[in-house]
């Protein structure tokens, strides 16, 4: 099938490629033409593993395509699918003003009937003002249906998530075009459910939100086992043995991050404000993970008197392993109280470094190895979980003046860092 996707940022060319990669033909479509034209060269702009790779493999193959034009992008289509994004804005609701440009761009330039699927991550009712726009907009007369697919990709595994995904969610108004969607997506083999579009639009925000609770809910039980003298590592795998609990984001540490949970919670939280419901739970949610942002700051003032001309190494900066993400970042407000501390701040991240430098401090130094990072450092601070951080040889903290480690993301077992001669600082344990 010949499918166009309007935005090429996380969620669209990893719907684009990975919809190439189980055989329809795909054309990417951005405004962007310098990205573009990196992207027709299998350069993919943001860091996930494997994408650049089956990017190379479906433009060697001739089913992936890429284009700053929509005339040129919609004429072949069957289906669109609208992925660009939808930041927050101030008041926490989501910014649709990409979203609704897109609809304007296909009521301008499709020619034949067409499904339009709305991949963005968008409000209760948002397919209908899609609807609205192209009907209102629409030069050609043509049939046309909306569809509401929303996406679960996690950064660092969003190849694998979409060829192994629990479910595909399905909302329409339309039988047919459910079923052509579903057509579309038999090849990943994953179990589809179909629903009404606005559910499928809360599907989404209320999936985040949920497993942003669990995150905000063991970080609050992780502060409880401090005081108490128990390990949080036991108490979420006993409760995750519990079926109707999993053990899926029971990990303490210090906070959620990135470009879903952050914006999805406080966009949900907008949601309910705007049909006069007030979502408590999920504003605790909110407010427990802004706290645990600066749990290892705290750590610190509690150790030292003061970080005033202290050398302080932080290891990993993207809000997660295996991306270059620094949205929602832990780092960036951690490396900042830092610096108003008075502290000197070196930073090691094996992929993220050049995508921080546009977000940190200027005062912030950057380290080509862990080994570098902590020569000489009064103390270290990890706050993203990477495997070459987990796997280091804890020895390398010796490098430091004296080895003091506060682990934000549990990493290293207490026993290891005892036996290594390590003042060990972690979370709930």
């Amino acid at each position: 099938m010949n499918i166009s996707v309007v935005g090429t940022g996380y969620v669209g060319l990893v719907t684009g490629v990975s919809l190439a990669e189980i055989g329809h033909h795909v054309i990417c479509i951005d405004i962007n033409e310098s990205k573009i034209e990196k992207m027709k060269q299998g350069i993919s702009p943001i860091y996930e593993p494997g994408l650049d790779e089956m990017m190379s493999r479906n433009i060697e193959a001739g089913r992936l395509t890429f284009t700053s034009n929509h005339k040129e992008g919609f004429c072949h289509a069957d289906v669109i699918y609208i992925a660009v994004g939808t930041p927050e804005k101030a008041d926490g609701s989501a910014n649709l003003e990409f979203v609704e440009q897109a609809a304007r761009d296909i009521a301008n330039h499709i020619t034949k009937d067409i499904i339009v699927v709305t991949k963005s991550t968008v409000p209760a009712g948002t397919n209908d003002r899609i609807l609205e726009i192209i009907e209102k907009n629409q030069i050609h007369n043509v049939k046309f249906d909306v569809v509401a697919n929303p996406e679960f990709l996690r950064e660092g595994s969003a190849l694998k998530d979409s060829f192994n995904a629990d479910r595909i969610v399905i909302g329409a108004n339309s039988g047919y075009a459910a079923s052509i969607i579903e057509k579309i997506n038999e090849p990943f083999g994953v179990p589809i459910y179909h629903t009404d579009i606005r559910s499928a639009e809360l599907i989404k925000y209320a999936s985040n939100a949920f497993l942003a609770t669990k995150i905000s809910f063991i970080n609050e039980i992780a502060a409880i086992c401090e005081r108490v003298g128990a390990n949080v590592e036991d108490v979420s795998k006993g409760m995750g043995m519990d079926q109707r609990i999993g053990e899926s984001f029971l990990n303490a540490g210090i906070g959620y991050g990135g470009s879903c949970f952050p914006k999805d919670t406080k966009a949900l939280i907008q949601i309910a404000g705007n049909v006069a419901y007030d979502f408590e739970l999920l504003k605790g949610v909110v407010n427990v993970n802004q706290k645990q942002r600066t749990l290892l700051i705290d750590k610190l003032n509690e150790r030292f008197d003061t970080l005033a001309d202290k050398r302080i190494a932080v290891l990993g900066l993207a809000f997660k392993p295996n991306t270059d993400d620094m949205r929602e970042a832990a780092s960036i407000i951690v490396t900042e109280r830092l610096i108003e501390q008075g502290a000197t701040v070196i930073t090691y991240d094996p992929v993220a470094m050049e995508s921080a430098k546009d977000r940190l401090h200027s005062d912030i130094l950057y380290a080509a190895s862990i080994q570098k990072a902590l020569t000489d450092a009064d103390a270290a601070l990890i706050l993203t979980e990477w495997d070459e951080i987990r796997n280091v040889n804890p020895i390398v903290f010796q490098s430091m003046k004296s080895p003091i480690v506060f682990d934000g993301r549990n990493c290293f077992s207490v026993e290891t860092m005892k036996e290594s001669g390590v003042e060990y600082w972690s979370v709930g344990r």
